[in-house]
C-alpha cells in the first residue's frame, strides 16, 4: 500500500521494491537502469501484468464457441529498486542522481526530453 500515488512499493519477483516506473518500453528499461545502476541501487525489472480483458460472451445454442484469445507476450514492464523507499519525484528534485558523465539528473533528462543532464539555467527560467 502506498503512501500516496509518488510512493508505491510493491513485491517483483519475491523483492519488496520500490516502484520507480511502470508500463515502461524496453528502451526506457535500458536506460533508466542505466541511471539507477550508476547511482548504486539494485534493479529489477518484471513484466507488467496482462491487461483485463472483458468476459467472453456466452455462445448462443447452436453456434461454435469463439476460439480462445491469443497468449499474452509481454511488451511492456515494470522497473523498480531495492531500495523500497525510493520516490523519483523526490530523487529527481532533491538533485539525488547522477548521470554517468557527472551532471545531476533533471526531470527533463529524466523524461529523456533533453540528451545531458546540464542544469546551468533553472527550468522556471527557460
Amino acid at each position: 500500500m502506498a503512501i500516496n500515488k509518488n510512493h508505491e512499493f510493491e513485491e517483483l519477483d519475491g523483492i519488496k521494491c520500490g516502484i520507480v516506473e511502470k508500463n515502461a518500453s524496453p528502451e526506457r528499461i535500458e536506460f533508466l537502469k542505466k541511471i539507477l545502476e550508476f547511482n548504486k541501487y539494485i534493479v529489477v525489472v518484471v513484466p507488467s501484468p496482462a491487461p483485463k480483458a472483458p468476459p467472453a460472451p456466452k455462445p448462443v445454442e447452436g453456434e461454435e464457441p469463439p476460439p480462445p484469445p491469443p497468449p499474452y507476450v509481454a511488451t511492456t514492464f515494470t522497473i523498480g529498486v531495492t531500495d523500497y523507499t525510493f520516490n523519483p519525484i523526490n530523487a529527481i528534485f532533491g538533485r539525488l542522481l547522477k548521470t554517468p558523465e557527472g551532471f545531476v539528473v533533471t526531470q527533463a533528462y529524466w523524461y529523456q526530453q533533453e540528451n545531458s543532464g546540464k542544469d546551468e539555467v533553472p527550468y522556471y527560467e527557460r
